[in-house]
């Protein structure tokens, strides 16, 4: 006999019905086992196990190419062929909160989740009266939060977080003092884009821009954080959280019994309590469940923007193409050129005199400084347009360019400063004229707060401008810091009072509509002007009962003035001197609408 397997065992050992497996070779090419050793479950091999093997360099017979020739198994198929509608080998490309946010931070630690819980539960039972400070209050365990997340997360704290952060805490004092709102909605919302600065930590220019904008990137990836924490706390310590439950609620019995007791017993300690204890109600219940979520959502963007923050440095802005000296510097040497011949005008006119000028031009003072404010404060702000500008596609060929790009800019935010103060001191005449409101003295401080910023870019021609963009961060928390503090109702009111007593003209009407802050200014005026100035902010005393925690500084003092002095019922000389028009020269109609 031939020592090759005939085509009966070949067909056996190749057949459909013996199990085939993706990683299992071809039966041609498997290594023949020893003499009777039979592999588990091929009947094929089994029954051919008593031959002796063939060699292993024997040749391969043949398959048939009969009508019972065997199919190809699975694994010798062609692959099926690739989606055209699909991309071979590429990855949908990561978003930009993806690219420039670390990896994922470490599960939520017990200190950062106490402190997100007291955050909204301080939410829910301050905020719901008001402003005041209650917003500090909120503020604290939130910033707790934060560090306890950022230090689990290994981020240590940097000079610029720690100037960032207190800087956020302190704007929030100004709600606790004054009670004017719009000092307070610009020191809140600055307040907010310090505090995210401090926890983003950036230093350039898009990165001071929008990580001030708030914690929105973070609002949902950080509620997805603190639930996974949550879950996995939960199932690790279920003994624990149940005695935690049990303990509270047996301390809150205890104080809910005792404090019941002592306040029947004794009814000072009865106005203590309820002094200090929160006014809640069943009523509000929708609104303190949204005031809930809300510091419980920003607490845990605020954490996991802390452990995880995203890198807006990351995103940089390519400087314009560089021009050559003629064509860069010519257009801005024009430009100081005209700022020159406007300062030395101006030096004309300190020198001689507005009254010359007025005689020549035919215009009013009032009319010449209002007129003149407005135009200085555009000219200001298309200035520092155009340095901007000027900078991106500056000469950037050696240190001669650099020499010329710090000369022509220098020389035009010196030139600018000077226009700064000529708009400043027209605003002063302006005010002499017809007295301070709320829009004069914000667009002055606008002004003022405008050359600030020019002092510090000639300061980074100088040193650098490296610090440049948080430089004018800091400038613009400071001055809303500054503005607040000062109390411009309070500024205001003062202001007018003393135009009263030196020329006995005042806009009643005007001041009426002034906050709390103003109280103790206008508490200075002679009777009848005092109790009409001050007859609405005793009504609005009387039906405001606000608790401590929602009342500033301003509103108590106010309180206190108009307990110790009450205002007498002039009606009718309040409606005389409502009727009475101002007949001063310049006067204008349309002078006395503010819409602020």
């Amino acid at each position: 006999m031939s020592d090759q397997p005939s085509d009966a065992s070949s067909r056996s050992e190749t057949s459909p019905e013996s199990p085939v497996s993706g990683d299992v070779p071809p039966a041609s090419a498997v290594t023949p086992e020893p003499d009777g050793v039979v592999p588990p479950g091929d009947p094929g091999r089994a029954k051919a196990a008593g031959k002796p093997a063939r060699a292993s360099n024997a040749p391969v017979p043949a398959q048939d190419a009969g009508p019972d020739a065997p199919k190809v198994p699975a694994y010798l198929q062609a692959p099926p062929r690739p989606d055209v509608w699909q991309r071979r080998g590429q990855q949908p490309p990561p978003g930009v909160l993806s690219r420039l946010r670390p990896p994922s931070p470490p599960a939520i630690g017990p200190a950062t989740l106490w402190s997100v819980l007291a955050t909204a539960l301080l939410s829910a039972l301050l905020l719901g009266d008001g402003l005041g400070p209650n917003l500090l209050i909120v503020a604290v365990p939130a910033a707790l939060g934060a560090f306890f997340s950022a230090r689990s997360a290994g981020r240590e704290l940097r000079p610029w977080t720690a100037v960032w952060a207190v800087g956020g805490l302190a704007l929030l004092t100004v709600p606790a003092l004054r009670e004017a709102g719009w000092p307070v909605f610009l020191a809140v919302v600055s307040a907010l884009a310090l505090g995210s600065l401090a926890l983003h930590g950036s230093r350039s220019w898009p990165g001071v821009l929008l990580a001030s904008l708030g914690l929105f990137p973070s609002a949902a990836a950080g509620v997805r954080w603190g639930w996974q924490g949550v879950r996995a706390r939960a199932d690790d310590s279920r003994g624990r959280v149940r005695t935690v439950v049990r303990s509270t609620v047996v301390a809150l019995v205890l104080l809910l019994v005792f404090g019941t007791l002592f306040a029947s017993a004794d009814a000072a300690f009865a106005d203590l309590l309820g002094s200090l204890t929160p006014d809640v109600s069943v009523g509000d219940s929708p609104w303190r469940i949204f005031l809930f979520a809300l510091g419980l959502v920003g607490a845990l963007a605020a954490a996991y923007s802390a452990a995880a923050p995203v890198r807006w440095d990351g995103i940089t802005v390519r400087p314009g193409k560089a021009r050559n000296r003629v064509e860069w510097a010519l257009p801005l040497i024009v430009l100081n050129l005209l700022f020159a011949v406007f300062i030395a005008l101006q030096l004309v006119v300190l020198l001689g005199g507005y009254d010359k000028v007025l005689d020549e031009t035919g215009l009013k003072l009032s009319e010449y400084a209002r007129q003149g404010f407005w135009q200085l404060l555009w000219a200001t702000l298309l200035t520092l347009l155009v340095i901007a500008l000027a900078l991106r596609w500056a000469p950037r060929g050696g240190p001669g360019d650099r020499t010329l790009v710090r000369s022509v800019l220098g020389s035009l935010c010196v030139l600018t400063l000077v226009v700064v103060f000529s708009a400043l001191r027209r605003m002063d005449l302006y005010v002499d004229a017809f007295g301070l409101t709320r829009l004069r003295i914000s667009v002055a401080a606008v002004e003022l707060w405008l050359g600030v910023v020019l002092i510090l870019i000639i300061a980074a021609g100088v040193f650098g401008a490296r610090l440049l963009p948080r430089a004018i961060a800091v400038s613009a928390a400071a001055g809303v810091l500054a503005f607040g503090l000062l109390s411009p109702d309070g500024l205001i009111a003062e202001q007018n009072v003393a135009r009263y007593h030196s020329d006995r003209t005042i806009d009643i009407d005007y001041l009426k509509g002034l906050s709390a802050d103003a109280v103790p200014a206008l508490d200075t005026l002679p009777e009848p002007l005092r109790s009409c100035a001050l007859r609405n902010f005793e009504r609005d005393v009387a039906l405001q009962d606000a608790p401590w925690y929602s009342s500033s500084w301003g509103e108590v003092r106010a309180r206190e003035i108009l307990e110790e002095r009450p205002v007498r019922n002039e009606g009718v000389e309040c409606y005389r001197l409502g009727q009475e028009t101002d007949e001063r020269d310049g006067y204008e109609e349309d002078d006395s609408y503010d819409p602020y």
